[in-house]
């Protein structure tokens, strides 16, 4: 029997190795952009920093030591100098597509930060596997803007699992509906008419601002924002404002919403501040060709008729008043039902030595004006409408 040389029984001491076979191997020596195992194989094995991660830039003196064990796959027995081409990036993706495709079946939630922001949605990476979010199924709403999840870490789950085409779709859309859901669900079972509660501002148009009450969005209308007049709901709130509104009604998933509070109502003590006979100062707020509105304090207009802003003709309020001028007047109608004012400048002045003498000589037959404000501006909107049907 022949005797084996040291060579022979060195090889014959040493595996095989074969592509695509999984090996485990130690570190000893790394460099920026490439590690060398031993894997029990008459060559070395290279694993580079392109068959590590699909990072790019990485360091590979900062994730791997000599000394290190490690499982890689063997991309290639001999490169043509002789060295074993390893992979690590591609055996987890091997397994990251499992660990993918058990997450797809089960519906299970998965986290990971957001890799890149692209035109059309945002990629992740799972385990070596890429995962791509399209801009529809970020969120529950559109967002043009993607670039702020840029290195956030999110939640989603995979909807569409086609390891073939290596096409895999994440949805973080149905988790926030979900979420929503749950949360209105709560939301609705704790609240009810009339209680205050806080939320932010999300939304203002020209009518109001939708107000987030974690859970439901509630509507903050225009009317309901003072008890004074709200000029544009801008001029009052901005997005991401906190505010404290009552619960004004509950329909549904609707939810109306005002800052009109009961203590603050200035009709509340209305009928002693402003009883007929009392002299007040207040400002025109609005003009119309039948008289001005004068506000008395934000909530409480009173209405100064033309035949009462003086003892001579005036054809109308604005030939002798405008927005913004400060007028006092005399209380000679208070309508506390239908919060209604009306004033007289008028009143206030002083008879005309003729009139004196012809006045009769008690005051009870004396007749104050009172005016119908809803029956006059249905008038003169019928007027309007009238004579714009014959032009």
């Amino acid at each position: 029997m022949s005797e084996l040389t040291f060579e022979q029984m060195l090889e014959e001491s040493l595996k095989t190795i074969h592509t695509g076979e999984v090996v485990e191997g130690t570190v000893i020596d790394v460099k920026p952009e490439e590690i060398v195992l031993n894997i029990g194989y008459k060559s070395d094995g290279i694993l580079t920093r392109n068959e590590y991660t699909n990072e790019s830039g990485v360091d590979l003196t900062t994730v791997a030591k000599v000394g290190d064990t490690m499982e890689v796959k063997v991309l290639k027995v001999n490169d043509g100098e002789g060295q074993v081409l390893l992979t690590y990036k591609r055996l987890a993706a091997d397994r990251g597509n499992k660990r993918i495709e058990e997450a797809y079946n089960n519906r299970e939630v998965l986290k990971a930060p957001v890799s890149q922001v692209l035109d059309g949605g945002l990629s992740v990476i799972v385990e070596e596997v890429r995962i791509f979010i399209p801009a529809s199924l970020v969120s529950d709403s559109y967002e043009k803007d993607l670039s702020r999840y840029a290195g956030q870490e999110i939640e989603f789950v995979i909807s569409e699992y086609n390891p073939k085409r290596r096409r895999y779709i994440g949805d973080r859309k149905q988790l926030i509906v979900a979420q929503k859901a749950e949360m209105q669900k709560e939301l609705f079972a704790r609240i009810k008419e009339g209680d205050v509660v806080e939320g932010t501002v999300k939304n203002v148009t020209d009518f109001g601002a939708f107000v987030d009450l974690g859970g439901a969005d509630g509507l903050l209308h225009i009317s309901e924002m003072s008890w004074g007049r709200v000029e544009h709901p801008k001029k009052v709130f901005k997005i991401g404002d906190t505010v404290k509104v009552l619960i004004k009604e509950i329909s549904g998933t609707k939810i109306a919403l005002s800052l009109k509070f009961d203590e603050l109502n200035p009709w509340k003590d209305a009928a002693s501040k402003y009883a007929v006979g009392t002299d007040v100062t207040g400002v025109v707020a609005r003009m119309t060709d039948f008289g001005a509105f004068v506000e008395l304090e934000p909530g409480v207009d009173a209405l100064l008729h033309v035949s009462q802003i003086s003892k001579e003709h005036i054809e109308k309020p604005s030939d002798v008043l405008k927005t913004g001028d400060s007028v006092t007047a005399r209380v000679v109608d208070f309508n506390e039902e239908d919060k209604k004012i009306s004033l007289s400048i008028k009143a206030m002045l002083a008879p005309d030595p003729v009139e004196e003498e012809e006045a009769p000589a008690a005051d009870d037959d004396a007749e104050v004006v009172s005016v119908d404000i809803d029956a006059v501006i249905a008038a003169e909107a019928s007027e309007d409408a009238e004579q714009a049907v014959e032009e």
